[in-house]
């Protein structure tokens, strides 16, 4: 293990995805409390967007806007003042798919609307607009280490810049024939608020360094193979290790010869 850690407290999680519909929710089956029943996602509608906009929003931005929403609140915090990072492995897969859809067709003049939802950081425009947030703002993508990436961005602008900051984890299908070729299992979020010190909201404090070791795994069949068939839902031995309250360890997936050890304590 690299011996440099950056530290962070943990005020607000948020979380939506098959078989989950809230961080409350999923607790007591992270816990083995309650048998996980996969179920497909639903996706809320982004109420704080104008009419508008909501009409063009696509999946990525209303899994984005329920999870950051969730942890935000739960943190009992302000979006708007909140610096963010929004971490995907392949954006808004809908428009991915209708863009190349009318590309290969005669008529290739693709609309306005589907254009500026394709780029990677349109769901952190949305959430600009639905919160008002003016803060600053990273979008990055990974491919399968799309969380673990994001996990390192947030906790070092929390660590280095000594400021709260919410990390944004989402990940959604590609429609056939782009699904074949990148197989996605659901729509799956996580989100976290993490803050440079122990507040009254703290739920634990989470160091993270480089590690070799091998990444932690689920037990839960299912819940181990929605870990692996969504590049966000790496993040779940971390949530479960918080679920239970368990201090210690946690090795999540990043690389392919680099992994992300998260050490869990109480605050």
């Amino acid at each position: 293990m690299i011996p440099i850690a950056l530290d962070a407290c943990i005020e607000g999680i948020g979380l939506l995805g098959p078989g989950f519909s809230s961080w409350p929710h999923a607790r007591p089956i992270l816990e083995g409390k309650q048998p996980y029943q996969p179920q497909p996602t639903v996706l809320p509608t982004p109420a704080l967007l104008p009419a508008a906009e909501r009409r063009r929003s696509g999946a990525i931005v209303r899994l984005t806007l329920a999870t950051g929403l969730e942890a935000v609140t739960a943190a009992g915090l302000d979006a708007a003042t909140l610096p963010t990072v929004f971490a995907s492995s392949g954006g808004d897969g809908e428009t991915c798919h209708a863009i190349c859809e009318m590309l290969a067709s005669s008529d290739r003049r693709i609309s306005p609307t589907r254009f500026h939802n394709s780029v990677h950081n349109a769901a952190a425009g949305y959430w600009s607009i639905a919160t008002g947030a003016m803060a600053a703002s990273s979008a990055l993508s990974a491919h399968d280490a799309s969380f673990g990436a994001g996990l390192l961005e947030a906790v070092i602008q929390a660590a280095v810049d000594g400021t709260r900051t919410l990390l944004l984890a989402c990940d959604t299908r590609y429609p056939q024939p782009l699904h074949g070729a990148r197989p996605m299992l659901d729509a799956f979020g996580i989100a976290l608020v993490l803050a440079p010190q122990a507040g009254v909201r703290s739920l634990a404090r989470i160091s993270v360094a480089l590690s070799a070791a091998g990444a932690d795994t689920l037990d839960d069949p299912a819940l181990e193979r929605l870990r692996l068939g969504v590049p966000a839902a790496r993040g779940l031995p971390l949530l479960r290790a918080l679920s239970l309250s368990q201090d210690g360890p946690v090795v999540l997936d990043y690389l392919d010869d680099t992994r992300l050890a998260v050490t869990v304590a109480a605050c």
